[in-house]
């Protein structure tokens, strides 16, 4: 059986519930699909502390990822949106305006005239064998979700970038010692995040450095350092693996259908959130190879909603 929403939104996280905020209180009731992880990979943050108005009457800064993505579900569900805890299994595009999409969910289908893409990005691998066979047996992608396996064991994170050195500051609170492995001589780590690493007293670095493999048969022992200025090797002893070397975008769904950018990103029209296909938009992470931060994301929601609607006056 076949049901007709005004627009459904693909993804959960701060770019979906924005854009289900706004299309909601337009009088539309936007059907929100939340996929395998609701709210995204900032529902795994451990403490946000740069999205605006999170601050207490105590003047304690930050908030929990998942606290954050509960309250921007519960706001948009005020005004009327909908959330289905289920995962898209296909899109059916149309390449024609004002025709209905459809979105599949196993045998349930879903048609509108909007859909809204915000399937975000997922982690990025090394791409090595051992990463494979030894996930969940000490490597790693998400500190908040495995950090109390490490109590006072000794920790390396891959990775120079805000979301690494989070995760290494973490990582803190429960190792004895966290090494960062980055294949640079500096972090690209906004000051404030490089500053902190650097005068954690548990936290070192391995400079110039990538992991070419990682030491273990049932559990992580240890990795393989290879340098990236003279390809000498050497073994660094380790517990566990963590790794934050960016992401890519979860574009599965739509890539044999929808433009895509060199990076492999939706393409988007201009400032826009248009995609190549008539009423489809794309918002947040899986449009954004730049910025990928929870407010810029909120922001596209925002101008998603703003496109959608446009797009379905075109059509009453």
């Amino acid at each position: 059986m076949s049901q007709t929403k005004d627009a459904i939104i693909v993804g959960s996280g701060p770019a979906g519930y924005t854009a289900a905020l706004y299309l909601a209180r337009a009088n539309m009731k936007p059907l929100v699909i939340t996929g395998q992880a609701f709210g995204g990979l900032i529902a795994t943050t451990d403490q946000i502390e740069n999205f605006p108005s999170t601050i207490d009457a105590e003047g304690n800064v930050g908030i929990g990822g998942w606290e954050l993505m509960e309250k921007m579900q519960q706001q948009a569900e005020h005004f009327g949106a909908e959330t289905l805890w289920e995962t898209v299994t296909e899109l059916k595009l149309t390449n024609v305006p004002g025709g209905e999409h459809i979105v599949m969910v196993g045998d349930q289908e879903y048609r509108s005239k909007v859909v809204i893409l915000s399937t975000g990005c997922s982690h990025r691998h090394i791409g090595i064998e051992a990463e494979t066979r030894l996930n969940n047996k000490g490597v790693s992608y998400c500190a908040t979700c495995d950090a109390a396996l490490c109590r006072d064991k000794r920790v390396i994170v891959v990775g120079g970038g805000d979301s690494a050195i989070t995760e290494a500051l973490f990582l803190t609170k429960f190792a004895s010692h966290v090494i960062i492995v980055h294949r640079r001589d500096q972090l690209r780590a906004s000051k404030i995040m490089d500053a902190r690493a650097r005068a954690n007293p548990k936290i070192s670095f391995e400079w110039n450095a990538v992991v070419s493999d990682i030491k273990g048969d049932d559990h992580v022992v240890g990795v393989e350092l290879t340098s990236t200025v003279d390809g000498s090797k050497k073994e660094v002893e380790c517990d566990n693996i963590f790794v934050a070397i960016g992401h890519v975008p979860n574009v599965d769904l739509v890539k044999d259908q929808a433009a895509l950018d060199a990076h492999g990103f939706v393409l988007v029209e201009g400032v826009t959130t248009k995609t190549s296909l008539p009423g489809v938009f794309a918002a947040g992470d899986v449009t954004d190879s730049q910025y990928r931060q929870a407010i810029t994301a909120a922001g596209m929601g925002c101008k998603a909603a703003l496109d959608a609607g446009a797009y379905l006056q075109e059509f009453e």
